[in-house]
C-alpha cells in the first residue's frame, strides 16, 4: 500500500505542469515612463545598440538601413542603406549588428562575408572577415539569438547543425535531408581562428518534403508546428551565456571560466491546451498565413503586370492568369512562366502533436540587459501587452515587466534604458523607456 501511494505521488509530479516545483512569481509591473520617441519611422526595428554617450545605432532590417541617433532619438547619421549614397551600402540580404569593443559596433554583411567596424560617430573605419563563412547567416540575430563577445574577446553565436542525409525514396526519388532539432552555441577566438563548441540547445523542428510539378519545378513543402517547444539563449553583460530550457523553464549558465551551473525552475502560469484549443491554434495560424501569402502574391502580381491582349488580333498578347502554382523558388503563371520568388507552400502538424501546455516562450525571446540580467519575453499577454520575465545571474525570477500593447523590447542601454519597437500598421516607431528594478526588503 505504501509503495502504491509513493508511486501515485511520483506520477502526479511527472504529469503536472512545471510550476509545481517553482517559487511564487512576483507581481507584474509596468515597464516605466517613455522618455523619448524617435522622429524617424522605420520599416522594422530589429536591433538597437546603445553607446556610452547616450547615442544609439538602430538596425532597420525591413528598410535595409542602419542609422545613428542621438540620446533623444533624433537622426544624426545614415551609416548604411540601399541608396548608394553611403560609403557602405546595405547589401541585398539582411545584415546584423554586434556590440564590439568599447563603443564600436560590427555590421555583418552575409553577401560579402565581411563585418564592417563602425565607430561611435557612425563612421565605418575598417572591415573584418567574418568567422566561419558557412555560418555567417547566424550572425544577424533575430531568431538565431543575439551574438556578442565574452570577457575573453571570443565571439559567441549560434552555429547551425547540418541536416542529416536520408537517402533516396523507393524508386530513386530524392528525399529532403532531415532537418536538425538542435543547434550549437559556439565561441570563436579571432587570435587563433579556433571554434569551440559550448552546448546544444533545442530549436523548433522543421519538417520538409519535396515534389515536382508539371513544368519540372521543384516544390519544397514545409510542415509547420505553430506552437513548438524550444530552448533559447542570450549573452549576459559579464560574458556569461544563459541558455533557457523550455521544457522545465529554467536557465543554465555557462561562465567564461568554463564553469556551468543551473538555476531553479521558474514560476509560470501554465495554461493547459484542450483538444479544441489545439485545433483552434492550428486553424488561426493557417488563416493568418494564407492571408499573408495571398497579400504577397497580389503584391508580386501588381509589380509584374501582364500585358492586355491586342485589340486587332487574338493571336498576340495572350492573357495569362496567375495561378496558385507556388514553389520554393517561383510563383508560376498558367503557361509555366515564373512570376517571381515566393515562400514554399505550407502544411500543418496534427493537433495531437501540439504540447499539452502552452510554452512559456518562443524562439528569439531571450535578451541580456546592460546590468547583467536576462529578459525573457513570455507567451503571456495582459491587456494586449507582452510580459517579460527578468531573471538574475543566479537564475531567480526577480521581476515581471509588462510593456504597452504593440511593443517589443529591441535593446537595452546603461542604467535601465530600454528601447522598444512600436508596431503601427506598416511602420515601426522607436521609444526609449526607463526601467527601474524593484527594491526588495
Amino acid at each position: 500500500m505504501r509503495h502504491a501511494v509513493l508511486l501515485a505521488g511520483l506520477l502526479a509530479l511527472l504529469i503536472a505542469p512545471p510550476s509545481v516545483c517553482a517559487q511564487d512569481p512576483p507581481p507584474i509591473r509596468q515597464l516605466g515612463p517613455v522618455l523619448y520617441t524617435a522622429t524617424e519611422t522605420f520599416g522594422a526595428v530589429s536591433q538597437v545598440r546603445a553607446l556610452a554617450n547616450g547615442r544609439v545605432i538602430v538596425h532597420d532590417n525591413s528598410g535595409r538601413r542602419v542609422l545613428l541617433l542621438d540620446s533623444a532619438l533624433k537622426k544624426l547619421v545614415v551609416i548604411a542603406d540601399t541608396t548608394g549614397a553611403t560609403s557602405s551600402a546595405y547589401g541585398s540580404r539582411l545584415g546584423g549588428l554586434i556590440a564590439y569593443r568599447g563603443d564600436s559596433t560590427l555590421f555583418v554583411d552575409p553577401v560579402t562575408y565581411a563585418m564592417l567596424v563602425i565607430d561611435s560617430n557612425g563612421k565605418v573605419v575598417r572591415t573584418m572577415a567574418a568567422p566561419q563563412p558557412d555560418q555567417v547567416q547566424n550572425l544577424i540575430g533575430g531568431p538565431f539569438g543575439t551574438p556578442g563577445f565574452d570577457a575573453l574577446g571570443r565571439l559567441v553565436f549560434r552555429a547551425q547543425m547540418r541536416p542529416v542525409p536520408t537517402g533516396p525514396n523507393q524508386g530513386g526519388a530524392f528525399r529532403v535531408p532531415q532537418q536538425p532539432d538542435s543547434s550549437l552555441i559556439v565561441r570563436f577566438d579571432f587570435s587563433n581562428r579556433k571554434l569551440d563548441s559550448l552546448t546544444k540547445y533545442k530549436i523548433p523542428f522543421v519538417a520538409l518534403s519535396m515534389t515536382k510539378n508539371q513544368y519540372g519545378a521543384v516544390t519544397v513543402m514545409q510542415t509547420v508546428n505553430p506552437m513548438p517547444q524550444t530552448d533559447d539563449w542570450a549573452l549576459l553583460a559579464d560574458g556569461t551565456i544563459a541558455v533557457v530550457r523550455g521544457k522545465e523553464y529554467r536557465v543554465d549558465f555557462f561562465s567564461p571560466d568554463g564553469s556551468v551551473r543551473s538555476g531553479p525552475r521558474l514560476p509560470f502560469e501554465w495554461s493547459r491546451l484542450r483538444d479544441e484549443d489545439k485545433v483552434a491554434v492550428i486553424d488561426s495560424t493557417r488563416t493568418a498565413m494564407e492571408k499573408l501569402r495571398a497579400a504577397y502574391i497580389a503584391k508580386l502580381a501588381a509589380a509584374n503586370p501582364i500585358p492586355a491582349p491586342a485589340a486587332t488580333t487574338t493571336s498576340t498578347g495572350r492573357q495569362l492568369a496567375v495561378t496558385d502554382e507556388v514553389t520554393s523558388v517561383n510563383i508560376y503563371r498558367s503557361d509555366g512562366n515564373p512570376l517571381g520568388p515566393a515562400a514554399p507552400p505550407l502544411e500543418y502538424v496534427a493537433p495531437s502533436e501540439l504540447p499539452d501546455y502552452r510554452p512559456a516562450f518562443r524562439q528569439g525571446a531571450a535578451r541580456g540587459d546592460a546590468d547583467g540580467n536576462l529578459w525573457v519575453r513570455t507567451t503571456r499577454i495582459v491587456d494586449g501587452g507582452a510580459v517579460y520575465d527578468v531573471i538574475d545571474i543566479k537564475g531567480v525570477l526577480v521581476d515581471r515587466v509588462q510593456v504597452p500593447p504593440g511593443r517589443f523590447i529591441a535593446g537595452f542601454g546603461p542604467r535601465g534604458a530600454t528601447y522598444m519597437g512600436v508596431v503601427d500598421g506598416e511602420i515601426t516607431r522607436l521609444e526609449r523607456a526607463q526601467y527601474r528594478r524593484p527594491v526588495r526588503f
